[in-house]
């Protein structure tokens, strides 16, 4: 663990109140530094475009630097991993989004930098048709090194993560409270496995309970960290519609496996595929297809190919493959000037590492 003093201000901006991620990180950008928000007046803070005096007068609340200290002992007690959103360990995946968290917190054993991550969701009443298809997936997904995440909720989720488990796929759990508990508690057993095959990640710190706002925040993890998000059963409504449209919104690959249309749990893939929402998934073959993995032992004889890359080159690259594929978000990613991400994408792109793609996006041609 190496939790610093300075960490005390990144957990105090992510917990102070009025204060979401896009200001948390209007605030850091204009003061350098989450520590220097805090050591800035009312009337600096104040002079911030769009900071009202609400965010001011909460920001010098002394309660709140003594909350994160406690906040910090309880993450290094328990060995939690605070993620600070310029952190490298930080899910490259998330960080072109504004509304990414600031700060988030992980139990686990893998990256959250894997090459290929899947989110796997559905209702919270899935049929046997449902559950079947959901087991079928995973199992077939084996050999592709692939991380599947879901949300550890009753039905699809938790059917998604036990298959994971059992096929040795590491699999991740976003959770919409804090890492004190686990809800359901009936998953608490299945959660401390995939600590270590996985992980369980959330935004929130301890003693945030899973309040029904707080599951549409934990969506758009699913959604961000994904580099495909498919859908297994859902009615038109509810989470999982929810999370396709954040999938959506973050230009995700976003898959939905049909039914019977007058059946009420294929009802939102059927109109996800219907309104172009969604690709029309039948099986893990089409997926692999469409996303153009390999399997494990061919993926580790194409990343041979990249080893004479530079650095900066071969982090370009990675960043592409995990989905932050256009010039503001590559920028992002490597907190470096436009200038300097034209130039290595030019070079990857002249050397036949990397081609441009309509959008001003760019993919990897392995």
């Amino acid at each position: 663990m190496n939790l610093e003093e300075k960490d005390i201000y990144k957990v105090a901006l992510s917990m102070t109140q009025h204060v979401g991620s896009r200001r948390a990180k209007q605030l850091i950008h204009h003061f350098g530094s989450a520590e220097a928000v805090f050591q800035a007046s009312k009337k600096e803070i104040r002079n911030v475009p769009g900071i009202s005096q609400g965010i001011a007068q909460a920001l010098a609340d002394p309660s709140l630097i003594n909350s994160a200290k406690s906040e910090l002992e309880f993450i290094r007690k328990n060995k939690i991993e605070l993620l600070y959103f310029m952190d490298d360990a930080y899910p490259a995946r998330l960080k072109p989004y504004d509304d990414a968290p600031v700060c988030l917190f992980y139990k686990g054993s893998v990256s959250l930098n894997s090459r290929k991550h899947v989110s796997i969701i559905g209702t919270r009443k899935p049929t046997d048709r449902g559950k079947w298809i959901c087991e079928k997936l995973v199992k077939d997904l084996r050999e592709y090194d692939i991380t599947v995440v879901s949300g550890l909720a009753y039905g699809v989720d938790i059917v998604a993560h036990k298959a994971s488990l059992e096929a040795g796929l590491p699999t991740i759990g976003v959770v919409a409270h804090g890492l004190d508990t686990i809800y359901p508690s009936a998953h608490r057993s299945t959660a401390k496995n995939m600590v270590t095959n996985g992980g369980i990640l959330t935004e929130f710190v301890r003693n945030t309970k899973p309040g029904r706002d707080r599951f549409p925040a934990r969506n758009r993890i699913i959604a961000g960290i994904s580099d495909a998000l498919i859908v297994i059963e859902s009615k038109e409504s509810g989470g999982s519609m929810i999370t396709a449209n954040f999938a959506n919104d973050y230009n995700k690959d976003v898959f939905a496996v049909p039914g019977r249309i007058d059946d009420p749990a294929s009802q939102g893939c059927n109109l996800l595929i219907k309104q172009h929402k969604a690709f029309l998934l039948d099986s893990a073959e089409e997926l692999v297809k469409m996303m153009r993995w390999e399997k494990q032992e061919t993926s580790s004889v194409q990343r041979s190919l990249f080893a004479n890359l530079k650095r900066e080159e071969l982090k370009v690259v990675e960043g592409i493959r995990m989905g932050v594929d256009d010039v503001n978000g590559i920028c992002n990613y490597m907190s470096m000037a436009p200038s300097e991400v034209s130039a290595i994408l030019l070079n990857l792109e002249m050397e036949g590492f990397i081609r441009s793609v309509p959008g001003n996006r760019y993919m990897v041609l392995d």
